[in-house]
């Protein structure tokens, strides 16, 4: 049994740069660190794989520096790394990284069956939680998002049973392998790396594949694949404090300030409302 991980190299930042001319996020400069939802996901499926038996192969789309991230999932007890690189393959949307990853999971089942695929719920730099979903979709798996807790796996039923997380509730679900699991936090926090997991890390040999060796077509890839289009995109501007009331000079002073400005706002309000009844009955 093979389980994939699908990871991404996010920017360690709340306060992240866009290139005006591609809408795309600008890297340079920004240090990165592996996405803490697709973290959760690795140790959940080294965890499966310690318990059950099978590998954990690791997975992501990016520059060449995403190697980084890499290795610190093979220290994190993961077996085999790929970095899909290719220029071809920039500044894709959701729907083409969807395309790609899908497409690089199937050479991987090619060698050894994929029965489990899992990421982070969402990308902290995107939190658009839409990449798991497409690569499901692709690859025809079933489908199990916002998962909290893997309750168990039967081996011989080919099943997995989870409780994933709903509004305001939570499902247990019993659904059939092949299977794609999306992340939460709630899962559990990656492991501390040992000596002989980083000693590994460091000397594993990470493949790189392409646009070619995954057998891409072009129109599917990039931006050429996007459909997306992103009209603008900004950091919002940092919010005022609101008022401040002193106490040192008394508390009822304090209490009556407040109210002061309580009772200015909602007559403002209140007379908005009434002179826009006024001018509706004249109209």
């Amino acid at each position: 049994m093979q389980i994939v991980c699908c990871v991404k190299q996010v920017p360690d930042t709340t306060q992240v740069k866009i290139d005006p001319a591609t809408n795309t996020l600008v890297r340079a400069g920004v240090e990165s660190i592996c996405n803490p939802y697709d973290l959760v996901a690795v140790e959940a499926a080294v965890k499966i794989t310690e318990k059950y038996g099978g590998s954990v192969s690791v997975i992501t789309m990016g520059i060449p520096s995403a190697e980084v991230q890499l290795r610190e999932c093979l220290s994190l007890g993961a077996h085999q790394a790929i970095l899909v690189s290719d220029r071809a393959l920039a500044g894709a949307d959701t729907l083409a990284t969807s395309y790609t990853l899908a497409s690089a999971i199937q050479k991987l089942n090619e060698i050894d069956p994929v029965q489990i695929v899992m990421c982070g719920k969402q990308a902290i730099d995107g939190d658009t939680a839409q990449t798991g979903p497409g690569i499901a979709t692709r690859l025809g798996f079933t489908q199990l998002t916002y998962v909290s807790q893997i309750i168990g796996l039967d081996i011989q039923k080919q099943t997995i049973t989870v409780r994933r997380e709903i509004e305001n509730a939570s499902q247990i679900i019993e659904a059939k392998l092949p299977v794609m699991l999306t992340v939460e936090l709630e899962l559990g926090a990656a492991r501390y790396a040992t000596l002989p997991g980083l000693i590994k890390a460091i000397k594993h040999e990470i493949k790189v594949w392409g646009a070619k060796e995954l057998s891409c077509t072009a129109e599917k890839c990039g931006l050429k694949g996007s459909p997306t289009s992103v009209k603008t995109i900004f950091a919002p501007p940092p919010r005022k404090g609101g008022p401040v009331y002193d106490t040192t000079e008394g508390m009822d002073q304090a209490v009556n300030s407040l109210l002061d400005t309580l009772f200015q706002k909602e007559a403002a309000i209140m007379s908005e409302i009434l002179s826009n009844d006024s001018k509706v009955k004249n109209a």
